[in-house]
């Protein structure tokens, strides 16, 4: 009876498919044309190209005048992402197991006012945040704006990490308790593992949200040397004088490549970020 269903249920799902890749297929064509359009020269009013040429990438090997070394400005890119995602990951599966398993003294108020906080968007507290660094020195400095930005990202982290850990039932704890067993240890050999598929899907939801930012570092942190590539792609836009938009988009293929393997490699988790964890 089973060998009998999966080839009907294949079949149903044919116009599904097909419908997907009739409307995907312009996308996809258009990052087709625009990663060509990076390596060829054409005329203004010609469609198709007259040659090859790598003169709009060379921003890869030369500092472009007026503006930070592209491999600086990546650097500074990641170690913000990564930093960021560390933060949220430890904090959040912290303070996720605490308000899932521990009866603390308001929890109901602790949850209510994390919603809270996530419902306020970063650029409401843009200026308070601005005057508070300048205040404590960590204006236009990557610890500032990664603590910025952890802290907004927070609130989502807390929330979903306790959704997971409602899901893992007491028995295995009670367990790890009974044969003697310390509660740190029965959260981090026990739990946690359990929990896995929601650390990796908030982990890459943390480091994509970090890669993609812009309104923080842009603000917070707009010197050269603590630059990131979202602010540097929008310096080619603010540049009136030397205007170069086949570079401009050669510079948002440039920073859109990590984002397309982070999501080939770990989409899988990805989606499971608003699910629960393993009951195994």
């Amino acid at each position: 009876m089973a060998e009998r269903s999966q080839p009907s249920a294949n079949y149903k799902s044919w116009p599904v498919m097909t419908a997907l890749t009739i409307v995907s297929l312009p996308l996809l064509l258009m990052y087709v044309y625009l990663f060509l359009d990076t390596v060829t020269v054409k005329q203004p009013d010609a469609l198709l190209p007259s040659g090859l040429t790598l003169d709009h990438w060379r921003f890869l090997w030369q500092t472009t005048p007026g503006k930070a070394n592209i491999w600086q400005v990546t650097a500074n890119t990641l170690l913000f992402a990564a930093c960021t995602t560390c933060v949220v990951l430890i904090v959040s599966s912290m303070a996720g197991y605490v308000l899932s398993r521990l009866n603390v003294p308001a929890r109901g108020f602790f949850l209510a006012g994390v919603m809270v906080l996530h419902a306020f968007p970063s650029v409401t507290l843009i200026i308070a945040i601005f005057i508070v660094l300048q205040m404590i020195g960590l204006y236009n400095s990557l610890i500032g704006v990664i603590l910025v930005k952890a802290a907004i990202d927070l609130p989502l982290g807390i929330w979903l990490m306790k959704g997971f850990y409602d899901t893992v039932p007491w028995e295995i704890e009670m367990a790890g308790v009974v044969d003697g067993a310390s509660r740190f240890r029965v959260w981090k050999s026990l739990v946690l593992p359990q929990v896995k598929p929601g650390i990796m899907a908030l982990g890459l939801f943390s480091f994509l949200s970090g890669w993609g930012e812009f309104i923080l570092p842009q603000v917070l942190a707009p010197g050269n040397q603590v630059q990131v590539l979202s602010v540097y792609l929008a310096g080619f836009l603010a540049d009136d004088n030397n205007y170069d938009f086949n570079m401009f988009k050669s510079v948002g293929l440039f920073y859109l490549v990590p984002v397309l393997i982070a999501y080939a490699l770990f989409n899988k988790y990805l989606m499971n970020i608003y699910g629960g964890g393993s009951k195994g």
